[in-house]
């Protein structure tokens, strides 16, 4: 395998805090009964399971492309899932409801993110197959789009998201920007095969999207406690 155990350890708890962040974003939506939230948080879900065929793709040292492939595809699907339920956030039509969600459909939901951790936003290693390379580009503008309309439910509707975490989902261009630097000094600077073959760099970028997250889970974290407050008061 390419990657240190060090490098390993980036990438499962990137790993780790996207899917205590679906956990988190599900829970929170139960708390102030809003189908809609949790909706948003079984909606993070693709993205989750795009990220471990990247791990799978290097597991196997790169050389199974198919791993990566499919992530990119199950990434695409994720990303007009996540614009799909942001639109339904801004059609305002589910912000309360009579009946709360079941408890065993939040236990078993929780059970199985946490198990398993998240992943990765959609990101290319741009390894030259035109399928891929028109999946990208078509998962890059669904997610922009995403973006731009979780700025306008920040505006509209703030109880549905804390201002961290829409800068987290926001960072996550960060991290892609600085993938494609690191993998293209890696490659073409220093000759590497592909940005994976030099763990610095691979490591650097990588720690980013940890970062990324790490803004959602406490963004999250403090809209919970925020409405704890107001149930409180």
């Amino acid at each position: 395998m390419l990657l240190s155990p060090l490098n390993w350890l980036i990438h499962l708890f990137s790993s780790l805090e996207w899917g205590v962040a679906l956990v988190m974003l599900y829970r929170y939506g139960q708390f102030i009964g809003r189908r809609d939230v949790r909706r948003f948080a079984l909606f993070m879900l693709p993205h989750w399971v795009g990220s471990w065929f990247v791990l799978f793709y290097h597991i196997t040292g790169d050389t199974i492309m198919r791993f990566l492939e499919l992530s990119e595809a199950i990434n695409l699907l994720g990303s007009v899932a996540l614009l799909y339920a942001t639109l339904k956030i801004l059609k305002g039509e589910e912000k309360r409801e009579a009946k709360p969600a079941k408890a065993w459909m939040g236990a078993l939901f929780g059970g199985v993110a946490l198990a398993a951790g998240s992943g990765s936003t959609p990101y290319s290693f741009m390894m030259g197959s035109s399928w891929f390379d028109a999946v990208l580009q078509i998962s890059s503008f669904v997610y922009m789009t995403f973006l731009v309309l979780l700025l306008k439910v920040r505006k509209q509707d703030p109880e549905a998201f804390s201002a961290l975490t829409v800068a987290g989902f926001w960072f996550v261009l960060v991290f892609i920007s600085v993938t494609v630097v690191c993998m293209y000094i890696a490659m073409h600077v220093l000759g590497y095969q592909s940005l994976s073959h030099n763990d610095f760099l691979h490591g650097f970028a990588e720690s980013l999207l940890s970062v990324s997250n790490l803004m959602i889970v406490i963004g999250i974290h403090k809209q919970h406690k925020l409405a704890e407050e107001r149930l409180r008061a």
